[in-house]
């Protein structure tokens, strides 16, 4: 039993790890080491909290971990000059959590697809994002010209 635990906990820092390594990537602050941490401290509570014996609600620690991580998400957000900065890391970080408490309560296949799913989420629709901008920023600013 102790074997599932400790491969419940590699698979969670694996997977948190390749979501911080694409914030790594975008030159994000927080990166591999961080969302690792989050999804392995999920995935150790909702084991945990699964495991417990003496008729222990396991929601009860999952319902924590959620808080937790947004107070944590809250730290990452940045509001300057007119500009928020950190949302979509915070959010990443939240989704990490998410996934290390899949892993935790034995949700593999979803956690392993919602990690290919954040990260499709966090590059192709960058992508596609920035073509957006330059195609519509260009444009009203051709219309500002014309003003």
């Amino acid at each position: 039993m102790e074997i599932e635990f400790f491969g419940q906990l590699i698979l969670a820092v694996f997977l948190g790890a390749l979501i911080g390594l694409e914030r790594s990537l975008a030159h994000k602050k927080a990166g591999m080491r961080t969302f690792a941490f989050v999804a392995l401290g999920s995935a150790l509570l909702s084991i945990i909290s699964a495991n417990a014996a003496l008729g222990f609600d396991p929601t009860r620690i999952a319902s924590q971990i959620v808080v937790g991580v947004g107070f944590i998400g809250a730290g990452v957000i940045i509001f300057s000059r007119s500009q928020l900065h950190g949302v979509t890391t915070a959010a990443s970080l939240w989704l990490s959590a998410a996934i290390g408490m899949a892993v935790g309560f034995k949700f593999y296949a979803e956690a392993i697809f919602t990690t290919f799913l954040a990260l499709f989420v966090l590059t192709i629709f960058w992508v596609i994002e920035e073509k957006l901008i330059q195609k519509f920023a260009f444009k009203s600013d051709q219309n500002d010209l014309k003003e």
